[in-house]
């Protein structure tokens, strides 16, 4: 199937590209940010050699719906969509962290724990927790923003502030924002018989010092969830809980001996394969939205881009 996996668009008054692991930003004049959602798989901080179909369409709706959702508890860079793959908004400089919060011990938290670490990013976690266990409050664990081609890196608060990565002020503001945040995305989960489990966050700041959210919010990408009908039942019983999210594809390259370490090589994914993470991802989107997925036409995604994004472009400015 027809899946973006790259795109070299040139707009008017175009200034620079950012290509990301997924995202792709264009930087316009006066301030006007083209955020291009492509269909790359990334993983263990490695991009899949193939794409998923329907992927980037889904993470922008998602993502924008939930901007959209959450706007007036948390301010956010988004102005428009002019296209099911693209966003458009407000140039920020970004916090070079992202703000992890974890309801649940799953995941990366899990893996910890498993290994005896009771400490995660300075925030400790209780003795006596089975994997998937909620803990009593939610913890922020933030992580340093990669470079391209790098791994994310646990950091604590205190060594933020000592680093000067973000100031004391700022980062009361973060930490405010991602708690509200994920109060917010935890009660629409709940509404549609899910659990947000854990999820991140990354901000910015704009040209005046508004700090805003910023990339994605909410998604199978920077997001977990479970499940909620059987959770307990399941978790009584030590069973694997029922998610949404794309621990499975993690699963699923930790099964075939990958997780992104030195001179491993990514397993092969066959067409049958990628076919059902597409359709894992269409399920997440259909569960968090409550609304039927609507395919866009993918005959020329590149040309659809580039045909809608002028139009808005020209309409604005």
């Amino acid at each position: 199937m027809n899946t973006i996996i790259d795109t070299n668009f040139e707009f008017p008054k175009q200034k620079s590209v950012y290509k990301g692991k997924v995202r792709e930003v264009y930087a316009l004049e006066n301030d006007v940010l083209v955020m291009v959602a492509t269909d790359r798989l990334s993983a263990f901080d490695v991009v899949m050699p193939k794409g998923i179909p329907y992927k980037g369409q889904i993470l922008n709706q998602i993502a924008t719906k939930m901007m959209a959702a959450t706007e007036d508890i948390v301010p956010n860079w988004l102005s428009a969509t002019p296209d099911p793959n693209v966003a458009v908004g407000a140039a920020c400089k970004p916090f070079m962290v992202e703000m992890v919060i974890r309801g649940y011990m799953s995941g990366h938290a899990a893996r910890e724990y498993k290994a005896g670490k009771r400490m995660l990013c300075g925030v400790a976690m209780p003795d006596g927790m089975k994997e998937n266990d909620k803990f009593p409050e939610p913890i922020i664990t933030p992580a340093t923003k990669a470079e391209q081609g790098d791994h994310d890196e646990d950091i604590s608060k205190e060594d933020i502030l000592k680093r000067g990565i973000v100031s004391e002020a700022d980062y009361e503001v973060l930490e405010k924002y991602t708690q509200a945040l994920f109060q917010r995305g935890s009660e629409i989960a709940a509404s549609r018989g899910l659990i947000l489990v854990d999820t991140k966050y990354e901000f910015g700041k704009t040209k005046d010092g508004k700090i805003v959210l910023i990339d994605e919010i909410h998604t199978p990408d920077s997001s977990r969830y479970f499940y909620a009908d059987g959770y307990h039942e399941r978790q009584e019983k030590g069973e694997a809980q029922k998610q949404l999210s794309k621990e499975f594809v993690r699963q699923w390259l930790i099964s075939n001996n990958f997780q992104g370490l030195e001179g491993q090589t990514v397993p092969h994914m066959s067409d049958e394969y990628i076919d059902s993470v597409s359709e894992r991802y269409i399920e997440l989107y259909e569960n968090i939205t409550g609304e039927t997925f609507v395919k866009a036409d993918i005959s020329n995604i590149q040309e659809r881009i580039e045909a809608n994004v002028l139009s808005y472009l020209m309409q604005q400015y």
